[in-house]
Protein backbone atom coordinates (compact mmCIF):
# COMPACT_ATOMS: atom_id res chain seq x y z
CA UNK A 1 0.00 0.00 0.00
CA UNK A 2 0.84 3.67 -0.66
CA UNK A 3 0.08 6.62 0.94
CA UNK A 4 -1.23 9.76 -2.24
CA UNK A 5 -2.81 13.14 -1.81
CA UNK A 6 -6.07 13.04 -3.81
CA UNK A 7 -7.23 16.00 -4.85
CA UNK A 8 -10.79 16.24 -6.36
CA UNK A 9 -11.70 19.44 -8.10
CA UNK A 10 -15.05 18.38 -9.25
CA UNK A 11 -18.20 20.23 -8.24
CA UNK A 12 -17.10 21.24 -4.45
CA UNK A 13 -13.44 19.83 -4.66
CA UNK A 14 -11.65 18.24 -1.82
CA UNK A 15 -8.46 17.36 -0.61
CA UNK A 16 -7.62 14.08 1.32
CA UNK A 17 -4.90 11.58 1.74
CA UNK A 18 -6.08 7.98 0.53
CA UNK A 19 -4.19 4.75 0.49
CA UNK A 20 -3.92 3.27 -2.87
CA UNK A 21 -2.43 -0.45 -3.75
CA UNK A 22 1.66 -0.66 -4.68
CA UNK A 23 1.36 0.06 -8.88
CA UNK A 24 -1.85 1.52 -9.02
CA UNK A 25 -2.25 3.40 -12.37
CA UNK A 26 -3.32 6.82 -13.13
CA UNK A 27 -6.01 5.61 -15.25
CA UNK A 28 -7.03 3.25 -12.16
CA UNK A 29 -7.70 5.74 -9.76
CA UNK A 30 -9.28 7.73 -12.31
CA UNK A 31 -11.50 4.73 -12.90
CA UNK A 32 -12.13 4.21 -9.18
CA UNK A 33 -12.24 7.89 -7.92
CA UNK A 34 -14.62 9.26 -11.52
CA UNK A 35 -16.34 6.25 -12.10
CA UNK A 36 -18.49 7.95 -14.93
CA UNK A 37 -16.45 10.37 -16.05
CA UNK A 38 -14.36 10.79 -19.50
CA UNK A 39 -10.51 11.33 -18.86
CA UNK A 40 -10.70 13.22 -21.51
CA UNK A 41 -13.14 15.83 -20.36
CA UNK A 42 -10.23 16.04 -17.19
CA UNK A 43 -7.03 17.76 -16.52
CA UNK A 44 -5.19 14.71 -14.83
CA UNK A 45 -1.85 15.81 -12.83
CA UNK A 46 0.40 14.19 -10.53
CA UNK A 47 2.79 16.68 -8.86
CA UNK A 48 1.40 19.40 -10.61
CA UNK A 49 2.87 18.38 -13.96
CA UNK A 50 0.33 16.20 -16.85
CA UNK A 51 1.17 12.83 -16.71
CA UNK A 52 -0.14 9.80 -19.00
CA UNK A 53 -2.65 7.41 -17.89
CA UNK A 54 -0.05 4.23 -17.58
CA UNK A 55 1.67 6.12 -14.92
CA UNK A 56 2.09 4.46 -11.62
CA UNK A 57 1.52 6.45 -8.77
CA UNK A 58 4.24 6.60 -5.66
CA UNK A 59 3.98 7.37 -1.77
CA UNK A 60 3.64 10.98 -1.24
CA UNK A 61 2.18 11.76 -4.83
CA UNK A 62 -0.14 14.97 -5.03
CA UNK A 63 -3.15 13.52 -7.81
CA UNK A 64 -5.30 16.20 -9.12
CA UNK A 65 -8.48 15.52 -11.53
CA UNK A 66 -10.14 18.70 -12.74
CA UNK A 67 -12.76 19.05 -14.65
CA UNK A 68 -12.01 21.37 -18.23
CA UNK A 69 -15.66 21.16 -19.14
CA UNK A 70 -18.27 22.59 -16.21
CA UNK A 71 -21.89 21.45 -16.79
CA UNK A 72 -24.51 24.70 -17.30
CA UNK A 73 -21.81 26.86 -18.58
Amino acid sequence: MCRIVYINNDGGGFADQIEIGDGTSVAKLFAERVPHGNPADYLIRVNRQPVSADQVLQTGDRVSFTPVKIEGA
